[in-house]
C-alpha cells in the first residue's frame, strides 16, 4: 500500500509570479479561473492582454505539466493540465498552480486533482458566504497515495484509455444529435428562405392550445405531480427529468395543468439567450408544467408535434425568438401572442409523418449513445475513485483493463 503523502512534499514550493505593470508595453496570454471548462478539464477561455491593461490578479506564471486548480469563484475546484502553448504565460491569483516534482508525473497529479478525496476534501474546507473559496495551503495540505514512477505510469494509462473512451462515446453523441437538424433543412429548407416554397401560416393556426402552465409553489417532498420546471429542457429542446420538484394540486387544477403525450413545452420566460427552447413531452410520466412555460397542442389535422418540436428548436427560430424576447436585464418573455404569430413553413401531413419516423430512428441513436456515455462515465469515475483511494495500485487490473479495452 503506498504511503500517503501532503501535496506540499510533492510539488514545487514555488511556481514564479510576474508584476505585469513592469512591461506595460508587453503582450501575454492571460487565463482567469471562467476559462477553464471543467466538464472537459481543459482552457477555453484565455485572452490577450497588455502588460498596462492587466488585472491586479494576473501574476501566477504557468509551464507546460502546471496543474491548475481554481480555488474561489466562479468555477470553484476547475482543474486543468497546462498544455505546451501557454507554457510561460499567466494565470489568475485564483489558481493554486501545482508544480510536478521529479517524483510525480504531472498527469498523476491532474487525475488525483478531479477525483473524489481530493473534490471532497477541499469542498468541506470552503468558507466565505459571499465569495467562497479555499486557500492555496488547504490546497497542498491535501494527501494523495505516492507509488512508484512506473505505479504511477500505470495508472495513468489506465484513466487515460478510461477517458479516452468517454470522449468518444461523447463525440459519438453529439454527432447523432445533428442529424435531426441537418435532415430538417435537407425536408423542408430554412425556414428562413422556404426554398421549396411551403404554404406559410401562424404558428397558432396549427395549434388547437396555448396555455400558460401552474404558478403554485413546488417542493421537493416528493408528494403530489412533478412540475416541469425551466430547467428540465435543455437549449437543445430535450428532456432532463433528473432534478425533479413536485406540486400538490386540487383534481380540477391537475387536470387543467397536466401533460399529456405530443405536448410542446415552449420556456416563456428565461434570460435572453434561453427564451424560446422547445421540449417535447413524451408522456412516461404524469406531470404538470411550470408558469414559464406555455404548454402548446397541435391541431393534429394540420400538423404533428414532432414536426412543431424541430421548426421550433431549428436554428432560424433561435434567431427570431432571440430578436423578438423583450425585458430587463437577466430576463426576456414572449407571451402567447407574440408566440402565435410567428411564421410556420407547414409541408403536407405525410412529409411530416416521413421526418418523424425517421427522426425517432436518430433518436433511438442517440438514447443508445446517451446510455453507453453514462457507462464509459461511470466506469472512468469509479477506477479514478479507486485510485485515489489507495486500493487501484495494489489491486489486480484485468478487470480494470477489460472494461476499457
Amino acid at each position: 500500500m503506498s504511503n500517503l503523502v501532503p501535496l506540499r512534499e510533492v510539488v514545487e514550493r514555488s511556481t514564479g509570479t510576474r508584476n505585469p505593470a513592469a512591461s506595460p508595453d508587453e503582450e501575454f496570454t492571460y487565463i482567469d479561473v471562467a476559462a477553464v471548462d471543467n466538464q472537459r478539464k481543459i482552457i477555453v477561455g484565455a485572452r490577450s492582454i497588455r502588460g498596462s491593461d492587466a488585472l491586479s490578479r494576473a501574476r501566477k506564471l504557468i509551464k507546460t505539466g502546471d496543474v491548475l486548480v481554481s480555488t474561489v469563484r466562479p468555477n470553484l475546484n476547475a482543474v486543468a493540465l497546462v498544455p505546451p502553448n501557454f507554457n510561460g504565460q499567466v494565470a489568475s491569483t485564483g489558481f493554486c498552480v501545482l508544480r510536478a516534482t521529479p517524483q510525480m508525473l504531472p498527469e498523476y497529479l491532474f487525475f488525483f486533482a478531479r477525483s473524489r478525496v481530493f473534490v471532497e476534501g477541499l469542498t468541506n474546507l470552503v468558507a466565505g458566504a459571499m465569495y467562497p473559496a479555499v486557500s492555496d495551503s488547504q490546497v497542498l495540505d491535501q494527501r494523495l497515495p505516492l507509488p512508484s514512477l512506473g505505479e504511477q505510469r500505470r495508472t495513468v494509462d489506465l484513466l487515460s484509455r478510461a477517458e479516452g473512451i468517454v470522449r468518444l462515446r461523447r463525440e459519438t453523441q453529439a454527432k447523432a444529435a445533428e442529424i435531426i437538424p441537418a435532415l430538417f433543412l435537407d425536408m423542408f429548407g430554412d425556414p428562413a428562405t422556404n426554398p421549396k416554397g411551403l404554404p406559410v401560416v401562424a404558428l397558432g393556426e396549427a395549434l388547437r392550445a396555448a396555455d400558460y402552465g401552474s404558478s403554485t409553489k413546488a417542493s421537493e417532498s416528493g408528494a403530489g405531480l412533478p412540475l416541469i420546471r425551466m430547467g428540465n429542457v435543455t437549449y437543445a429542446g430535450n428532456l432532463d427529468l433528473s432534478d425533479l420538484k413536485y406540486v400538490e394540486l386540487e383534481s380540477a387544477e391537475a387536470d387543467r395543468f397536466r401533460l399529456v403525450r405530443g405536448d410542446l413545452l415552449f420556456n416563456r420566460t428565461n434570460s435572453k439567450e434561453l427564451v424560446g427552447k422547445t421540449g417535447l413531452w413524451d408522456g412516461e410520466l404524469d406531470a404538470v408544467a411550470a408558469s414559464y412555460f406555455i404548454r402548446l397542442r397541435a391541431d393534429e389535422g394540420m400538423a404533428r408535434s414532432f414536426y412543431l418540436w424541430a421548426f421550433m428548436n431549428s436554428r432560424h427560430m433561435k434567431r427570431v425568438v432571440f430578436d423578438t424576447a423583450r425585458g430587463a436585464i437577466g430576463q426576456a418573455n414572449i407571451n402567447s401572442k407574440e408566440l402565435k404569430a410567428f411564421r410556420l413553413p407547414l409541408p403536407s401531413l405525410d412529409v411530416q409523418v416521413e421526418f418523424e419516423e425517421r427522426c425517432r430512428s436518430v433518436l433511438a441513436i442517440v438514447a443508445q449513445q446517451t446510455e453507453a456515455l453514462k457507462n464509459a462515465e461511470a466506469t472512468f469515475q469509479a477506477l479514478l475513485s479507486r485510485a485515489f483511494s489507495n486500493d487501484l495500485a495494489t489491486a489486480p487490473l484485468a478487470a480494470e483493463e477489460a472494461a476499457v479495452a
